[in-house]
């Protein structure tokens, strides 16, 4: 049955790679578009409905492209339709969340400290969200507030924030970033499942029954496209932001959260103005830079209480009581102390090393139980801890590792269940 630990991790990671590879599909093939649209020309001998054309080189290939601002004329044969590239990335991060956030609940999605919550109200919490982001956010669009571009940006970034805040306050600092990237995410990808491509496929059907499409179609389309064209930097930052204690274990990480997404737009202002001939905005990287330094500087906040004095209050409950009393802990809390504590601690005393290590923290009877399968995985079944074995971790040691937690997932293997 320990087996089914090293399993869990390789579902992780081929769950995971197959994330970014989407992700960088759609990202790619987004900006590409963005820049396309920005970058159209007019010439006189454009067909009747065009809105402009651009040549391109690539590859030792030369393209010609011409947009249509509603449809051609006539229905072309061969449409390549861009979607999957969005459902996919949206459907493996779904999965990749599921795998690590709701399957670790006890180590990655819920603190005690924050709130107490047991996994399946975490999992209600984090699954129910998603959903209400996205009416929330569909509801402003569809009102009046649509006629009014400004504002209704203005409007989600009152949302994001407000959602930014929330979350730190029943979730981990990781969890809570990741799940900010995962609401956004959510209604980018939502915009093309339900906005987007049903509003294509109007104008599609019109054509092929010869009659004129609607243009209030498009103008529907182009603005929930703009809004993912400003998300997208954000939420790239958000999904790495988990690896980064410095951006989610602080007090003000929903600030540096929020002011995350102002820097997206600056950004994305500065290329698309640059893509549109309308000017080079310097000023945004003036701006992104300033917001930059205010960001590194909230990440070095004290936090609202004394974490040891947190850790220490803390009991021992559930899968950490099981690790915990199973025989060959004791040997086990002295490897990791000796080992791995200077790092992974609330207050790390290994030079050049702030902040523990992804917000792993090693430090308390606890905080070792409950990370025993990363433990078991990261030191016993490989020698990833410590890294370079700065601290000289033994061969014997590890076999302690793994001789403890196989011990505990052999003799209860619905321990496996509630460990991952």
């Amino acid at each position: 049955m320990y087996d089914l630990a090293v399993f869990w991790e390789w579902l992780a990671f081929a769950v995971r790679w197959v994330h970014v590879i989407t992700a960088m599909a759609w990202i790619g093939s987004s900006f590409y578009f963005i820049a396309l649209d920005l970058g159209l020309r007019k010439s006189d001998d454009l067909p009747e409905g065009a809105h402009g054309e651009e040549w391109q080189v690539h590859g030792g290939g030369f393209y010609h492209i011409r947009k249509y601002l509603v449809a051609p004329a006539a229905m072309p044969e061969h449409l390549t339709w861009f979607k999957w590239e969005s459902y996919s990335t949206w459907l493996s991060g779904a999965a990749l969340l599921m795998v690590v956030y709701w399957a670790g609940a006890e180590l990655f999605l819920i603190d005690p400290n924050v709130a107490e919550l047991a996994a399946w109200q975490g999992i209600l919490i984090s699954a129910g969200s998603l959903t209400v982001g996205w009416i929330v956010y569909d509801f402003l669009c569809k009102s009046k507030l649509g006629e009014h571009p400004t504002v209704l940006m203005l409007l989600l970034f009152c949302l994001l924030v407000v959602m930014a805040w929330g979350y730190t306050q029943v979730f981990t600092g990781r969890a809570a970033l990741l799940h900010l990237g995962a609401f956004t995410a959510t209604i980018m990808t939502a915009n093309v499942f339900l906005i987007i491509m049903p509003n294509q496929r109007i104008v599609v059907a019109d054509l092929q029954a010869g009659r004129t499409p609607d243009a209030k179609y498009g103008k529907i389309a182009k603005l929930r496209s703009t809004h993912n064209n400003y998300l997208t930097l954000p939420v790239i930052f958000l999904m790495l932001s988990n690896h980064y204690p410095l951006a989610f274990a602080t007090e003000y990480n929903w600030i540096i959260a929020s002011l995350v997404f102002l820097m997206g737009v600056t950004i994305r202002h500065y290329f698309n103005s640059l893509h549109a001939n309308k000017g080079n905005p310097t000023w945004t990287w003036i701006v992104t830079t300033i917001i930059f330094i205010v960001i590194m500087w909230l990440s070095t906040a004290p936090l609202r209480q004394d974490p040891i004095e947190q850790a220490e209050a803390r009991p021992l409950t559930g899968v950490e009581l099981v690790f915990a009393q199973a025989v060959g802990f004791d040997d086990v809390e002295s490897i990791v102390m000796g080992r791995c504590s200077m790092c992974h601690a609330r207050e790390p005393f290994w030079d050049g090393i702030l902040w523990a290590p992804r917000g792993v923290y090693l430090d308390t009877r606890a905080d070792i139980a409950r990370a025993a399968r990363q433990i078991y995985i990261q030191a016993g079944v490989t020698q990833a801890m410590p890294p370079a074995n700065v601290s000289y971790m033994s061969e014997e040691e590890r076999a302690l590792i793994v001789e403890w937690y196989r011990g505990v997932t052999e003799e209860q293997p619905l321990i496996l269940a509630h460990s991952h």
